[in-house]
């Protein structure tokens, strides 16, 4: 009980005036009891560091033997003198044809496997977000009275919702589609498809025109969308605008929430593995309307509060002569899902409420679920990316603490907590899934970063919202605007979703990028960060 107790926390909230009943007049307040964030860095399973060195070791093994031959070369080498070596070269071996041609058909076979097993980089050539027009700006006043205004919520459901939205870290310039506050039923299939049309349409536009290639050079394409999953599919919508060829490799991922940006990566990135000289194309984006809530459920009004317009739309390709123009090398992709367990399962849920009305529902473990998922994620992650002699401090301790804890008496296992590894070494940006400033603020205390590490995940929330997966693409646009970005610079982006999920993406710069002709922060990046 004492560590269920440790991850509640409680707040006293002042409502106000009683407007009526026995009370009224008088000040009334409650007491919230909310779970926090655990903290996940003193508690680390061995099974996701194992799992983290297993990646680490099955794809570097053959680094490990380049060294040793060199070594063993060079002593070898290194005793002789140079009279000695020609001697032994020409003079004390006889060579034949057959021989001389034996030797360089090996060599000749040994670098062709290498090359030839040796998996392709992938490039991020460029990307691009959307930015909505001016006429679907909503502050967070106008929020509230345009959803009053449709007639779809009471009183108290709006009052929560106003609640929500002062806490939430959300600016006054996000964008919401104008057919959520109309009268009638929002999440109609027509509704749908322009929301995501013109969402897609505007992002792959501008993508097109900044890298300079034709829809017809596109071999993979990924779209995902977590709730909105029409037939023919978004993938298919894409693919018929933009007159695409026959044979292009299209998926659509649906249902797979705010994560699901890194695992349409993933995607593309075996795709592009399995077929040389490509292109990918992963679209990532959300429809709001579809999110969208009227009843009367307070875990079900959450995500109105939260989630706003937004797409990106990335291209990576594996053809060797993009090196010279690519942005980023993709490095790492880890992903993590919990959802063996049933509480990591329907933590983020959609579901009808008592009155059928459909909605996402948000559960009070939310915290403590994320919480775990991003543990094992960043446990596995650590050894690809941390330095060695974090690596060394955080493994020794970790290993100490599992074989000696259980002999050693209570007090002495609770004071070896293992080493909390600084991931502030493995990376110079940090894009973290905007979900909320409550979320923010948790892993930036667990993970122990600092200010200017959170700016463009805080920034990101506050000027548009939570744009569910594509979020992290906003976030890196927020880095390019403000010309932080330079060559060897790595880049790590940590998304978690409905599942439950938590993946990250490792990218390094390939040189100073400098700052974007068309970037949907340009008129408004000196604004940031707030209150500065």
């Amino acid at each position: 009980m004492s560590g269920e107790h440790a991850l509640l926390s409680t707040e006293i909230v002042n409502r106000g005036i009683e407007a009526s009943g026995p009370d009224a007049g008088s000040p009334t307040f409650s007491i919230r009891v909310r779970r926090r964030l655990p903290d996940f860095l003193q508690s680390v399973n061995l099974k996701y560091v194992k799992l983290g060195y297993h990646y680490l070791i099955s794809h570097a093994v053959y680094l490990a033997t380049i060294p040793v031959l060199v070594v063993v070369f060079s002593a070898e080498v290194g005793s002789l003198s140079r009279e000695e070596l020609w001697r032994k070269m020409w003079e004390e071996t006889s060579y034949d044809l057959a021989t001389v041609l034996a030797f360089f058909s090996v060599l000749a076979f040994t670098i062709a496997v290498y090359f030839m097993s040796k998996p392709r980089p992938i490039y991020l050539v460029d990307f691009a977000c959307y930015r909505p027009s001016d006429d679907l700006k909503a502050s967070n006043a106008e929020f509230i009275e345009m959803a009053r205004k449709s007639g779809k919520f009471d009183e108290e459901s709006l009052s929560f919702q106003s609640r929500i939205l002062k806490s939430s870290g959300i600016g006054d310039e996000t964008y919401v589609p104008k057919s959520v506050f109309s009268t009638g039923n929002c999440a109609t299939m027509k509704e749908g498809r322009a929301e995501a049309s013109m969402a897609m349409f505007s992002a792959l536009d501008e993508l097109f025109e900044k890298c300079r290639v034709r829809p017809k050079d596109v071999g993979v394409l990924v779209v995902n969308c977590s709730l909105f999953n029409p037939t023919p599919s978004l993938s298919a919508m894409i693919v018929n605008h933009y007159k695409m060829r026959g044979n292009i490799l299209s998926y659509n991922l649906g249902g797979m929430g705010c994560s699901a940006g890194i695992i349409a990566l993933d995607l593309a990135r075996d795709m592009l593995q399995a077929n040389p000289s490509s292109y990918a194309v992963v679209v990532s984006t959300e429809a709001v309307s579809f999110t969208w809530y009227t009843g009367r459920n307070r875990s079900m009004l959450i995500p109105n509060c939260f989630f706003r317009m937004g797409c990106s739309a990335v291209l990576l390709s594996n053809r060797r002569r993009d090196f010279r123009r690519a942005k980023y090398r993709l490095e790492h992709i880890v992903r993590t899902h919990k959802g063996a367990d049933d509480r990591s399962f329907r933590c983020v849920y959609q579901e009808e409420d008592d009155q059928r009305i459909k909605g996402l529902s948000i559960s009070r473990d939310l915290m403590e679920v994320g919480g775990h998922a991003l543990k094992a994620n960043i446990t596995t992650l650590g050894p690809l990316v941390l330095p060695f002699s974090e690596q060394l401090l955080f493994f020794a301790t970790l290993l100490h603490r599992h074989l000696f804890s259980k002999s050693a008496d209570s007090a002495n296992a609770a004071a070896t907590k293992p080493y909390i590894p600084d991931y502030k070494l493995a990376f110079e940006h940090f894009c973290i899934h905007a979900a909320s400033k409550a979320v923010l603020d948790a892993l930036q205390k667990n993970l122990e970063l600092e200010d200017r590490h959170m700016e463009a995940s805080r920034a990101a929330l506050h000027r548009f919202g939570n744009t569910s997966s594509s979020s992290i693409w906003y976030e890196l646009a927020y880095l390019e605007a403000k010309g932080r970005v330079r060559g060897g610079d790595r880049v790590w982006q940590i998304a978690f979703g409905s599942g439950f999920k938590c993946n990250s993406a490792v990218w390094k710069a390939m040189r100073r990028v400098r700052r974007p002709n068309r970037n949907p922060w340009l008129d408004c990046v000196d604004r940031y960060p707030v209150g500065r």
